[in-house]
């Protein structure tokens, strides 16, 4: 919500600064992002008037006007500006005059022809983008006026975050009624007087829809000249309040909903064909918009009809058919009240977000239509001309919000706040809120208006006090209570502890969005999500994810292309399966490492990441279940990554995650040019612990026994360390592998793999003997089992 201080100040002049007023609005929940300066050092711009424009002798694109400011000498001005003609009226700055940007205008020679001074622009005066053409202004401007005087300057604009619940506030009216409350100053509320009809024309409107549309009030205006310019004072307010001036029809219905929080609609009434019915939309109904985007209507959408079909989106934006051109002369005039529960989502299935479709979605005033037609109607029959006809009110009481009263307990306001705010004190703050209320017994009776849609519970009543109070006058208080110390386990690794370890692994958590585009997750998970949103924020956020990895990945791109080298990245979420009726959520550990294995550093060569390097950051993170032993790592493969570089991880035969290298047309989907190693673990199967044992220290010495054995290239380390562990006993440490060898005096085809076997007993020192029965039965089960042969 955009809107100008000065506008503000009509309504309600609290003996504020802009900066303290800003602080205060702020401080009651409205809080102001931007302070925007408007107008500022404008001193020695006046409004001057173009006399005559003749072509630069020398320059085709430049012209060579006479400019009056209203003295006895016009001024020759050389200007390149396309618009410039003979009785425009702009903005002059006298040679001497300073302008916003700094730059002080000097007396020059353009291309031989002297020029005295400069025809401004609206991006030259500070105020707008636009910088290819003079600033225009109304034929009725008076040449020698101060430009800043007549144009309300210097001024700021507020740009003001509203929550969601506040509805009310997206208007001036609504925040001046904050304003009057919060510094307890008079408000000025508008005087809108009835417009007396001279025409007694009126358009049928039939209500089948009340649910959707309980009011919709309407009134024709005949013979408007729509060619007439918007006046300056209105086009700079809809200016500083971020809206771009189109047309004096349009222009007036947005002033009227900046004003007073109403969104209109204004249509070319010959355009109408038969009674409007607001209606829910017939499924497969088409719809041509006013940003001439055609759009196939959904059965939840509300619409404004006629004899010919849909000729609106009901509160969101007006069809092209009606639309309001150059040739209208005949207008309707529509203020309606759609209900929010019947608003909510709907310019967001198609798409769109407009300043309509948001003040509906969240309430607007049911009882302010008619004030906002008789606002809009004064000042386009003062602006336009025209023959209004009567104001009619169509409406359906049964189903308009009704007022409600909520009864606040004093007991509960100093409950909730911690602090006893005097009696007399809440039943001013409910007053300068407009709330009416009765005080009986400690207990306020409170009557809410029925444009507070957020007031519904005695909380809200608490939380309005306690803002308008102010959130710093309450003492602060440090509570104190029994806290029952939580169930800790050890059959579990806390995932806090498990971002920890990865942090001090050099990862980076990251936490992404739970929604991704459809194909992605396809290609990705190998699986196609059921889980399809039906309001998408995005198109490539369309359902949830079943993988961490597309967050992760998308992350990563954007570190490359901001030239990080190395990037390791993790993240602790969930991921989404199954349909709609029955989904799961699993919590999962993801995470990638792409670049180099160590840091750069000027003593040790760099060394791209492999496979390995990504398996003994996992290891060591199963490691803290306390049984690293009871995971393996099975070849296999994965729709997301690359064959022959892909591992499941599995635990009790039991699938618990994968690991490996991506594959290289995901690599190309995210623009990354580097290896890309990934892995994904499902919590629960894989930071499950063992409890804690106590064993007996051995005091006796270990021995050492090494062998090298020749088997085949696709039996697995681990296949080999599962066999050692059987045959040799309760002898058995550790199986240490330190060498593997390919090469000669090795057959193609078979590698040789070296072991260390770790023996030691705890009640005796172990013999030769002992070792060598236990290399013996190592070997024999090897030969068994793969064919292994003793390496000389």
């Amino acid at each position: 919500m955009k809107f100008s201080e000065k506008w503000l100040r009509e309504w309600v002049n609290p003996p504020l600064t802009t900066e303290e007023l800003a602080h205060r609005l702020t401080m009651i929940g409205n809080e102001v992002d931007e302070i925007e300066p408007q107008g500022s050092a404008l001193e020695g711009v006046i409004i001057a008037t173009v006399l005559e424009v003749n072509k630069h002798p020398d320059a085709d694109r430049l012209s060579v006007c006479q400019v009056s400011d209203g003295g006895k000498q016009p001024y020759t001005v050389v200007c390149g500006a396309p618009n410039v003609r003979a009785g425009l009226k702009g903005a002059f700055a006298h040679v001497g005059t300073k302008l916003p940007d700094g730059k002080k205008l000097r007396r020059a020679k353009i291309r031989g022809v002297e020029s005295n001074g400069m025809l401004c622009s609206a991006a030259e005066l500070g105020l707008g983008d636009e910088s290819d053409g003079i600033l225009e202004l109304s034929g009725d401007a008076p040449p020698g006026e101060s430009f800043s005087e007549y144009m309300g300057l210097p001024d700021y604009s507020f740009n003001v975050d509203l929550t969601p619940n506040r509805g009310d506030c997206f208007s001036v009216l609504g925040i001046a009624r904050d304003v009057a409350a919060m510094t307890a100053t008079d408000m000025h509320p508008l005087s809108v007087e009835a417009v007396s009809p001279t025409c007694q024309d009126e358009h049928p409107v039939e209500l089948v829809a009340p649910e959707g549309c309980p009011r919709f009030v309407a009134r024709v205006i005949r013979n408007v000249d729509v060619s007439i310019n918007s006046p300056d004072w209105l086009k700079e307010r809809l200016r500083r309040s971020g809206l771009r001036p189109i047309s004096p029809v349009v222009d007036v219905t947005n002033y009227v909903m900046m004003e007073l929080g109403q969104p209109l609609h204004a249509y070319d009434l010959s355009k109408i064909q038969g009674t409007i019915r607001p209606r829910m939309a017939k499924h497969g109904e088409k719809l041509k918009l006013l940003d001439e985007q055609e759009v196939e209507l959904a059965g939840n959408t509300l619409v404004i009809a006629d004899e010919s079909g849909p000729i609106g989106m009901a509160g969101v934006m007006g069809g092209w058919s009606t639309m309001v051109s150059n040739d209208t002369s005949d207008v309707l005039l529509e203020a309606a009240f759609f209900t929010p529960e019947v608003m909510a989502g709907v310019a967001r299935q198609y798409g769109m977000h407009t300043d309509a479709s948001m003040r509906f979605e969240r309430g607007v005033d049911p009882l302010n239509q008619a004030t906002a037609i008789e606002r809009a109607t004064q000042l386009l029959v003062d602006i336009c001309g025209g023959e209004p006809g009567p104001l009619k009110d169509h409406h359906d009481s049964k189903h308009l919000p009704a007022a409600r009263t909520i009864s606040l307990r004093k007991s509960r306001l100093q409950r909730v706040l911690g602090v006893d705010i005097p009696t007399e004190v809440v039943s001013g703050i409910l007053a300068n809120l407009g709330l009416h209320a009765d005080l009986k017994d400690a207990v306020w009776d409170v009557q809410i208006p029925c444009f507070r849609f957020d007031i519904d519970v005695e909380d809200a009543l608490v939380e309005e006090v306690a803002r308008i109070f102010g959130y710093d006058e309450i003492p602060e208080a440090t509570a104190t209570g029994l806290i029952p110390l939580a169930a800790v386990t050890e059959s579990r690794v806390d995932l806090d502890s498990v971002a920890e370890f990865l942090v001090a692994r050099d990862y980076q958590e990251v936490i992404t969005y739970s929604f991704v585009s459809e194909q992605l997750n396809t290609l990705i998970s190998g699986e196609k999500s059921e889980l399809v949103l039906s309001n998408p924020i995005a198109s490539n956020m369309s359902v949830m994810r079943s993988s961490l990895w597309p967050g992760l990945l998308a992350t990563a791109s954007k570190n490359i292309a901001r030239q990080h080298e190395r990037v390791r990245l993790f993240e602790i979420g969930k991921t989404f399966h199954g349909s709609v009726d029955e989904p799961k959520e699993i919590v999962r550990v993801s995470g990638l490492i792409i670049g180099n294995a160590q840091s750069e550093q000027w003593g040790a060569k760099s060394q791209s990441i492999d496979f390995y390097d990504i398996k003994s950051d996992v290891e060591a993170a199963l490691d803290m279940t306390g049984c690293a032993g009871a995971f393996d790592f099975v070849a296999d493969e994965y729709p997301a990554l690359q064959p022959g570089q892909t591992a499941i991880i599995e635990r009790g035969g039991e699938g618990a995650g994968v690991i490996g290298k991506l594959h290289p047309l995901i690599s190309k989907e995210f623009d990354i040019d580097k290896d890309v190693m990934l892995f994904d673990l499902v919590a629960e199967s894989c930071f499950s612990a063992e409890l804690p044992v106590a064993n007996t220290i051995s005091k006796f010495p270990v021995i050492r026994r090494d062998m090298a054995v020749i088997v085949k290239e696709d039996v697995s380390v681990s296949e080999l360390k599962d066999s050692v562990h059987v045959s040799a006993g309760e002898l058995l440490r550790e199986v240490r592998v330190f060498d593997l060898y390919r090469g000669s005096n090795i057959e193609r085809g078979r590698k040789s793999i070296a072991l260390g076997l770790i023996l030691q007993e705890t009640s005796r020192t172990l013999t030769d003997e002992d070792a060598d029965n236990v290399v013996s039965a190592v070997l024999l089960r090897l030969r068994q089992d793969f064919g292994a042969k003793l390496r000389e």
